[in-house]
């Protein structure tokens, strides 16, 4: 997605953002807010996803997960935008106008459901750490597709900058990375 320059460097999404940070009337946030991870197991770079859609961060920035266990969980308290009907993907958004999606493996578009069973609708509201899609790892597995699961922020142009953890993870326990919250 190409994004024209504006005055002074604010690009034309970086307007649309903050006009509509304006009408929603989104508090400002000063600091960072914490995204947990909605799966357990191991943070892979996002430029590792063997797909160019999130290797290149054209649907924002972040990390991607080798998942463990049997359910996605809400990495951040807000409201589902999207639940796929495939149950593969999802995004949500907190009260604090961070918007993320949440996408599980490379390909799984094309299992059409199977593997997984959805747990909430587009439009409910979910507490961080509620479990939103619940999978079949071992029948995903043996489909033979990559299973990293990217976690991307996608309007990281409302954000100054993101800082990017490593290592195993739990779902709902540990931190996956930060936003910094100082607008741009």
């Amino acid at each position: 997605m190409m994004s024209q320059q504006i005055d002074k460097g604010l690009t034309i999404m970086d307007f649309f953002s903050r006009i509509r940070r304006m009408i929603s009337g989104q508090e400002r946030v000063v600091g960072a807010i914490d995204i947990l991870a909605p799966v357990s197991g191991k943070i892979v770079d996002l430029e590792q996803v063997p797909d160019a859609v999130f290797a290149d961060k054209i649907v924002g920035d972040g990390i991607a997960i080798q998942p463990e266990g049997r359910y996605l969980v809400a990495p951040i308290s807000g409201k589902i935008g999207k639940m796929f009907d495939t149950h593969h993907a999802f995004s949500i958004e907190s009260p604090q106008g961070v918007e993320l999606f949440v996408h599980f493996g490379i390909g799984t578009i094309e299992l059409r459901g199977n593997g997984f069973t959805g747990l909430v609708n587009s439009g409910d509201t979910v507490e961080a750490g509620q479990p939103i899609i619940e999978f079949d790892l071992d029948y995903l597995k043996q489909q033979q597709l990559c299973l990293l699961t990217p976690v991307v922020v996608a309007n990281m142009e409302d954000f100054k900058g993101i800082n990017k953890y490593s290592g195993r993870v739990k779902a709902n326990k540990d931190v996956i990375f930060s936003i910094n919250t100082q607008a741009k």
